[in-house]
């Protein structure tokens, strides 16, 4: 094959035609974006690795791919490239909901197939994919029986000692530091700030049935990240496993890997995840349905009856009945297929059956919690029962997640659920990676910090740059709870983060009981108040949860974002502050061109004397109006633009 060297525009463009150049079609094969933004380079010579060049800056440098397998170390070095498959493809696609109505899918890709000395290589290939919006692989097999994995060897090289934003786990703050100066393994999306114009976000997209992802620091080289698998709780077998699908072979799921020149690019590219992973398998899915729920926190008949009033009244779509409804969710011996309230939460009564009965005469669904202790015995039999009682929807609880067995199990149980037409919120550290586009049934999930975390706005903004990346998260929204004032920040914050925290079913209310609900005894939060109808309440009920269109305007994690969305034919903005108080100042152009809007603003007013402390005020607004509004720390503003007509 001829030689290229990249001089100039004229050889770059011939490159995007051919999808890759080689300088040695045995040693190296290059992959270029469509928009020749992202540039990622194969190579075999030494030991096979890679990298990756975003906008003319290192992004990746040189970095070892690979797994260690059980009877051997796969693709350690002796590799040839023997064939590399080209394709392109330029698409859209429609959601069942999401942040944007359509989705661009368009990408580069070539599948690089190798031999080598070691019997395992034979029948492994490298797919490579080169998006607008960032570069992603995986690993493919072809083989007649099941590998054994012991570890895997991709790693991630940055150019220098970044700056990066690390969670432990899923619900564990998310704190801003040197790479150099991380000792244990980290969680991903992982954001790095490579310079004050550059960053990067590493991840896994489409993981289904294999050990989950995490990031280790490599101890002797002070900017590079090794992939991490979570592997099996047995520490007999410390193995996970490559399972071979009769005619299709194996995939790993990919490794993907983000640029921006802000954090807001990369976040606004977040749906490369989606296009990572398979298209819809749902066939009918006209009974998927986004929407805000209310949960139920006193786990009673009356209590049941009140949140079902109050979602009629104030626009909600659902209720749901938290742990306890079927007894102590920790015990083994409660019985998911019956309604016996945990005594340790509520002295009752709950009729749940006419709770659910009573919601859909009024148009509203419930949905109710099961603890995994319950889901893992009893879920082949569970799910068709609450699905006869008129149930929408389950939230799986404190779900196993790490090692192969329980990512299988867990995807496992959202298809069941689908196949009886039941939708799921998958609770704790579960962290999304696509799914929710091949089975839409799966709403949402939390692996998030939450409200439940009582985490103040900066902490939320560091959580809207790092784990927004991967998909939706429930939030748990409180409004009322004394923490929102005391801990978290203010309440128009709050307001603000139903724009900014996607999640097609968000939750609302999290701690607050309507007029109605019994008081002074059982469940959680506040048991002496109860929802004031106060005007604060009509942002709440004219919110969406799933959007036309999405805009990430700015935003610096720990500091400030601002985002706007579109529903129909109104825009929503959302702002958060955390440390630093600022002058927000928005271009609207982003609102509909040659349209005027009758903006109401929510802000906060330190001088009201009100619970909240919302002012709420009009104005007139277009596309070329100033939008100015000082915030202060740890605040927030929320704006509704309603076109004039």
């Amino acid at each position: 094959m001829m030689n290229f060297k990249l001089i100039g525009k004229a050889l770059v463009f011939m490159c995007l035609s051919l999808l890759f150049c080689s300088c040695n079609s045995n040693d190296s094969i290059q992959l270029l974006s469509p928009d020749n933004n992202y540039h990622f380079s194969l190579t075999t010579e030494g030991k096979l690795s890679y990298s990756v060049n975003w906008n003319g800056s290192v992004i990746i440098d040189k970095s070892a791919l690979g797994f260690k397998l059980a009877n051997g170390t796969f693709i350690p070095g002796d590799v040839k490239i023997t064939k590399v498959i080209k394709n392109s493809v330029d698409k859209t696609w429609r959601p069942v909901y999401g942040e944007f109505s359509s989705y661009t899918d368009k990408y580069n890709e070539v599948l690089v197939q190798f031999k080598g000395t070691n019997l395992a290589a034979e029948n492994i290939a490298l797919r490579v994919r080169a998006y607008n919006e960032g570069v992603a692989f995986r690993y493919e097999f072809n083989q007649p029986e099941e590998l054994e994995v012991l570890s895997e060897l991709t790693e991630f090289t940055f150019p220098n000692d970044p700056f990066v934003w690390v969670s432990l786990m899923a619900q564990s703050s998310i704190d801003k530091q040197k790479l150099s100066d991380v000792s244990k393994i980290c969680d991903r999306p992982l954001l790095a700030e490579l310079s004050d114009s550059v960053y990067a976000a590493l991840g896994e997209a489409n993981l289904v049935d294999f050990a989950r992802m995490k990031f280790e620091k490599d101890s002797t080289v002070s900017n590079k990240l090794r992939a991490s698998l979570s592997m099996e709780q047995d520490k007999k077998s410390n193995k996970a496993h490559f399972v071979s699908i009769p005619g299709n072979g194996y995939f790993s799921p990919w490794r993907f890997i983000m640029a921006g020149q802000s954090p807001s690019e990369i976040l606004q590219n977040n749906y490369l995840l989606l296009n990572l992973s398979e298209p819809n398998k749902i066939e009918d899915t006209s009974w998927i349905k986004p929407g805000k729920v209310i949960r139920e926190v006193t786990l009673t008949t009356k209590g049941g009856i009140a949140c079902v009033d109050f979602a009629e009244k104030h626009n909600l779509q659902y209720v749901e009945f938290d742990a306890g409804w079927y007894g102590n969710e920790y015990d083994d011996a409660s019985d998911a297929t019956t309604v016996t309230v945990d005594p340790n939460r509520s002295p009752g009564p709950l009729d749940l059956k006419y709770v659910i009965n009573y919601a859909k005469e009024k148009g509203i669904d419930v949905i109710l919690y099961v603890n995994r202790r319950a889901l893992e015995k009893q879920l082949d039999e569970v799910l068709p029962l609450l699905k006869s009682w008129g149930v929408a929807g389950v939230k799986y609880g404190f779900v196993n997640v790490g090692p192969q067995k329980w990512t299988t199990w867990l995807h496992d149980a959202v298809r069941k659920a689908a196949e009886h037409g039941l939708m799921v919120d998958i609770h704790d550290e579960y962290r999304p990676t696509g799914y929710s586009r091949t089975y839409p049934n799966l709403m949402t999930q939390e692996g998030i910090r939450g409200d439940e975390e009582s985490a103040p706005n900066d902490m939320v903004i560091n959580t809207l740059f790092t784990r927004m990346i991967a998909g939706a998260g429930d939030q748990t929204n409180c409004y009322f709870s004394e923490r929102v004032s005391a801990k978290m920040g203010s309440h128009v914050s709050q307001m603000a983060k139903t724009i900014c925290i996607y999640s097609p079913w968000q939750f609302l209310y999290w701690y607050d009981r309507p007029v109605g609900s019994p008081t002074k005894k059982g469940g959680a939060g506040n048991t002496e108040d109860v929802i004031p109808e106060i005007p604060d309440l009509a942002f709440f009920d004219q919110v969406p949860t799933v959007w036309d269109e999405t805009k990430i305007i700015d935003g610096y994690p720990g500091e400030f974002a601002v985002v706007a969305r579109k529903h129909e034919d109104k825009w929503y903005l959302g702002a958060i502050t955390g440390t630093k108080e600022m002058l927000l100042n928005v271009d609207l152009k982003f609102l509909d061109e040659g349209k005027e809007y009758k903006a109401t603003v929510f802000s906060h007013d330190e001088s009201l004397k009100t619970v909240t402390k919302v002012k709420i005020q009009e104005i007139e607004v277009t596309g070329q109006s100033e939008f100015e509004y000082p915030v202060l720390k740890q605040n927030g503003l929320a704006v509704i633009f309603k076109p004039v007509k």
